[in-house]
């Protein structure tokens, strides 16, 4: 049995500044104009540069929120650009965090942070090499509501653990070209939805000694479905599901010795309401904090770098890379192969 990873306590000298922190944002899909209308909305931070294949998209977007366009190299050539954000597919996340590293940049890069451990693992060696932040955006970890019922879990609120479970299902049509099924583009579910449930159980059990994972493949060779079951030496085990074929509860629960806490539909979004059940008095406690979206982690990003930290306390790159380490287990157990870049 491994315990789960500590917080990292190495903080580099802050040197105090209070100015505004630049953005240089890569690639110009789902994720970034929300995360580019964050950063321009949370003070403290600017979007300095945007970056991607189609220059016209980068330059549209840039302007809507106060930025410059570009190719990807623009997002870590500025020299007023202090961290960047990776939201390119799965595949490419490596080679643009390490380019962003070379430059000495800090970065964020969107969950996965990388298509294997292996992968996830070479930009946190970077990192660590270069002196600058890495975190994966794995924006539950940095909601308050999760933060808070870690805490509670770790200060003994249920006792000890004893089992996770957490769904995360969605209805997505197939679409071969889409890049949620596309092998070349590191398509499947257990990538873009079981990675939210294996983040949510990690702070509370850790590393597990078993990996055992069922589901089904597209006509494409990646995963539509998957269940993980984790086991542990002392007994403790973790359910774990997730799906494109239809949308789930998007329950969290942890049961301990002495009770047990769920977290109201959909854990992964944080939607502000956790339930404490008491096992021996029958008491229930509700604990109610407002998610802020893509904010908590912008504000993390900002709180790292102006403290010298080269890691989020709420999502330690060890962690990041453990999680990948068990979707790599289960993929392989599944018969989903990534074509080589």
């Amino acid at each position: 049995m491994t315990a789960p990873t500590p917080h990292p306590s190495r903080p580099a000298p802050s040197d105090g500044s209070s100015r505004e922190i630049g953005w240089g944002l890569v690639g110009a899909g789902r994720f970034t104009p929300r995360m580019a209308r964050t950063v321009a909305a949370t003070p403290g931070h600017r979007v300095v540069r945007v970056g991607a294949r189609d220059v016209d998209r980068a330059a549209a977007l840039a302007a809507e929120v106060g930025g410059q366009g570009g190719h990807y190299d623009a997002a870590w050539s500025d020299s007023h650009v202090d961290v960047v954000y990776v939201s390119t597919t799965h595949p490419f996340h490596e080679e643009q965090a390490l380019a962003a590293i070379d430059a000495g940049k800090a970065v964020l890069v969107e969950k996965p942070m990388a298509l294997t451990a292996g992968s996830a693992r070479r930009i946190a060696e970077a990192a660590r090499a270069a002196g600058v932040l890495a975190m994966e955006a794995m924006w539950l970890r940095h909601q308050e509501l999760v933060r808070t019922v870690v805490a509670e879990v770790r200060a003994g609120a249920i006792g000890e653990v004893v089992s996770v479970q957490a769904d995360f299902g969605a209805h997505r049509e197939y679409d071969p070209s889409d890049r949620l099924f596309d092998r070349a583009n590191g398509g499947g579910a257990l990538l873009d939805l079981g990675v939210y449930a294996a983040a949510f159980a990690w702070p509370f059990l850790g590393r597990p000694d078993v990996v055992q994972c069922v589901g089904a493949l597209t006509p494409q060779g990646t995963d539509h479905t998957a269940a993980m079951q984790w086991g542990y030496d002392d007994g403790r085990v973790a359910q774990l599901t997730c799906t494109f074929r239809a949308p789930s509860p998007g329950r969290g629960l942890v049961t301990g010795t002495e009770g047990w806490i769920e977290v109201a539909p959909h854990y992964a979004k944080a939607p502000g309401l956790a339930v404490v059940h008491d096992r021996s008095s029958g008491a229930t406690r509700e604990i109610r904090l407002e998610s802020r979206g893509y904010v908590c982690q912008v504000e993390e990003v900002g709180r790292c770098l102006r403290e010298g930290l080269l890691e989020s306390p709420d999502m330690p790159l060890d962690d990041t890379i453990g999680v990948l380490e068990v979707l790599d287990r289960a993929r392989a157990q599944l018969g989903v192969e990534y074509p080589e870049r």
